[in-house]
């Protein structure tokens, strides 16, 4: 079958010939693969420092896709084996149904937005409906179906940071309500989150950058009332730390959580297969959720792995 293969740690993956994959026992089956997401994850494990990288070479890259199990049905799922092929094994009772109108490429790109927004909103802010939601970080692929998500769930108010000045604008076709440009100075960008507390008081807040833009989101918490803010961090995009003062936790009733592989349990993980990827597949099956993607073939996978799109998740098709 084709396949992207990597040979060696430290290089890119290639086009060619690999071996198929086959199943051992009744808990495996092998899937045709239609589309798999390039995403950070998957490039990580190609190095040596990474903490978890392959283990034996070559293989297929890719961790996981959309594909058709042998009776037809279109699913979303985890590979045993490398994704970026024209077949992979996956496990025979662990995959998620799609909606037979979806299009793959789009079902690809979902799932790891989706982990990065709607877990930390609804499983560790535990979002509730008439919530004013900021999301720090609004203009990438994640906060932007953030955005869309925390309207799905009933946020009253969505407050979105970024950099991108068109792309904050656009956002508020997608449900925003109020914007704040992270290219102002320190003392215009915490007067703006702080007038906007004012008349939209914050509940949650969904953190992509953390750095800087983190420190003056919780300064600007300063002294407010007793009501509990929630501060979700899922990146770290604008530094991996940041200053904190005593007095910034003493003087607001502020809840500080991290969002990853590491803080999620089974059981969260588990409602993430069986009911949120679900739900977000049946939305954007319905073009009512939407995320922004720039499809490559899996020939082209060179190009592919090179390609750097900050506001699209590329996705490699497979003919």
């Amino acid at each position: 079958m084709k396949a992207a293969i990597l040979k060696r740690l430290g290089t890119e993956p290639i086009y060619g010939d690999f071996k198929e994959p086959f199943s051992q026992d009744d808990e495996q089956v092998v899937i045709k693969v239609k589309a798999a997401a390039l995403k950070n994850l998957d490039k990580l494990k190609t190095y040596k420092e990474y903490y978890s990288p392959y283990k034996t070479l070559p293989v297929v890259v890719g961790t996981d896709c959309v594909g058709t199990l042998p009776n037809g049905s279109l699913v979303y799922a985890h590979g045993l084996t490398g994704t970026m092929a024209e077949k992979a094994l996956i496990h025979a009772n662990r995959y998620t149904l799609l909606p037979d109108n979806i299009d793959p490429v789009v079902a690809a790109a979902l799932p790891n937005a989706i982990l990065g927004s709607v877990v930390p909103l609804k499983m560790r802010a535990k979002m509730k409906p008439g919530q004013n939601i900021l999301i720090n970080g609004a203009t990438g692929i994640t906060g932007k179906v953030a955005v869309q998500v925390a309207k799905h769930f009933g946020a009253t108010k969505i407050i979105a940071t970024g950099r991108n000045e068109d792309t904050l604008q656009s956002l508020k076709s997608m449900g925003v309500d109020y914007t704040i440009s992270l290219n102002q100075n320190e003392v215009s960008i915490i007067d703006s989150l702080k007038e906007i507390d004012v008349a939209a008081p914050i509940d949650i807040v969904l953190d992509y950058l953390w750095g800087k833009p983190a420190e003056l989101i919780i300064h600007s918490f300063q002294n407010k009332s007793s009501r509990n803010i929630s501060f979700v961090t899922v990146g770290d995009m604008a530094g991996n730390n940041i200053n904190l003062a005593s007095g910034s936790l003493r003087s607001v009733d502020l809840t500080l959580i991290g969002s990853g592989f590491g803080s999620l349990t089974p059981e969260v993980l588990k409602k993430l297969s069986t009911e949120f990827l679900p739900e977000m597949f049946a939305l954007a099956a319905d073009k009512k959720l939407l995320i922004e993607t720039e499809e490559y073939n899996l020939k082209d996978i060179s190009t592919a792995w090179n390609y750097i799109a900050k506001e699209k998740r590329i996705v490699i098709s497979i003919d």
